[in-house]
């Protein structure tokens, strides 16, 4: 049997931000992977600055170009999919998001909850369906604040049960059109009196640090109807590492092959001793060919500390580059990533060509060389990569998860 490897590209020191980059090595039989990592040391509640800056640009809320921005996102075939420049990254981070949706449903299996109930918090069109219905769930809430983007999520929940298997009947679900910042969700639910046993909160939940108020009603409207046990999970931008790309950067904008991003109030930058403020920290920040509508930085600190006030402890927060490697050792890890397709070929098979630019696989191919040196007598490597500016950008998330611990 040939060996098999899994190759996840890192990125020089000087890009890191906090902390250091080491590789750590994981050998299964043949199967291995190389994983670039991030070791760093977060800021505390206890260290908020007692200097922010003060919002210096008018902002009205956001919620409605938020809504306006996913309504406008076309729908794209599997072909124009394919032939993304961010396919892979695409496709990592769904390969992220499936291994910890997997992960907290099985734990409420193990914990005495055969099929859960579902709160998908920001739900979108619905990319998460086939997620819950691997996991065996009984019921999903699906709530988003854009009407196009939930009717498509209501589409493809019924061409799934179309399609499905009578005998393994899907599971049931109900859709809200609301502003889950301002609205009150409890108010639209069909019953008012549902338990969760699960929320969902998938690339979204930084919208709402807009204000507090914002955050707050956001935050309630994940866990007040939350069972003691259940689990609230989700996936953000991780603040840290950005504001380090943005002060490491020229005059304030971050920028590679595939992304942009820009700090709202610049003039704030120059001023070393002024950090974000806690709420309505802005930034700007657009992905191959889509410009983003606006959005803020949630300090991790914070978002903690409200969660406690509603009786949730957090049970773990990963970058995602340490999610990588601790999902590689979990489950099905290594075998959905393939079937995922979340790693680039590389070197390219059957004249395929790379999806990025040849100076973007650099390290990777420096790697390989350095791999196929000390393994001479192995033939056939087969390796997964992330171009370098896709591994950036990836390395800008994090996954959280929290546990409530008791009612309020």
């Amino acid at each position: 049997m040939e060996p098999q490897l899994f190759f996840l590209c890192g990125f020089p020191e000087s890009t890191l931000g906090p902390g250091s980059i080491s590789f750590v090595f994981i050998s299964v039989g043949v199967s291995a992977c190389v994983c670039a990592v991030m070791d760093g040391e977060g800021v505390g509640a206890e260290e908020l600055p007692a200097k922010e800056a003060e919002s210096k640009i008018e902002v009205s809320s956001s919620a409605g170009q938020v809504a306006d921005h996913y309504n406008a996102v076309p729908q794209k075939g599997v072909a124009e999919r394919t032939n993304s420049r961010i396919f892979y990254l695409r496709n990592f981070n769904n390969w992220i998001k499936s291994m910890l949706i997997a992960e907290f449903l099985e734990r409420l299996q193990a914990e005495g909850c055969p099929k859960a109930i579902v709160l998908d918090l920001c739900c979108g069109k619905g990319g998460d369906f086939l997620k819950w219905r691997i996991g065996n769930v009984a019921h999903v809430v699906a709530a988003d604040i854009a009407s196009v983007s939930l009717e498509q999520c209501e589409k493809r929940y019924k061409n799934m049960k179309a399609r499905g298997n009578p005998r393994q009947p899907l599971f049931s679900a109900e859709f809200i059109v609301a502003d889950a910042t301002k609205d009150r969700l409890i108010d639209h639910y069909c019953d008012r009196f549902i338990k969760f046993d699960v929320c969902s909160c998938q690339f979204s939940l930084h919208y709402c640090f807009e204000s507090e108020k914002q955050a707050r009603r956001m935050i309630q409207n994940a866990v007040e109807r939350l069972k003691p046990g259940g689990y609230f999970i989700g996936t953000l931008p991780d603040a840290e590492r950005i504001m380090y790309c943005i002060k490491n950067s020229k005059d304030g904008t971050y920028i590679n092959g595939i992304s942009r991003l820009m700090y709202g109030d610049l003039e704030a930058l120059k001023d070393s001793t002024i950090r974000p403020p806690i709420f309505g920290a802005l930034i700007h920040f657009s992905l191959d060919t889509q410009v983003n509508c606006p959005e803020y930085l949630v300090h991790f600190p914070v978002l903690e500390r409200l969660l406690a006030d509603c009786g949730l402890k957090l049970v773990y927060k990963k970058r995602f580059p340490d999610a990588f490697e601790y999902y590689m050792n979990e489950r099905n890890g290594r075998a959905l990533l393939g079937r995922m397709q979340a790693l680039e070929p590389f070197p390219p098979v059957d004249n395929v060509k790379l999806m990025g630019p040849v100076e973007s696989y650099k390290f990777a191919e420096e790697k390989l060389i350095e791999i196929m040196r000390e393994h001479s007598e192995a033939k056939g490597f087969k390796m997964g990569t992330l171009s370098q500016d896709e591994w950036e950008v990836a390395s800008m998330y994090l996954v959280f998860a929290f546990q409530r611990v008791k009612s309020i």
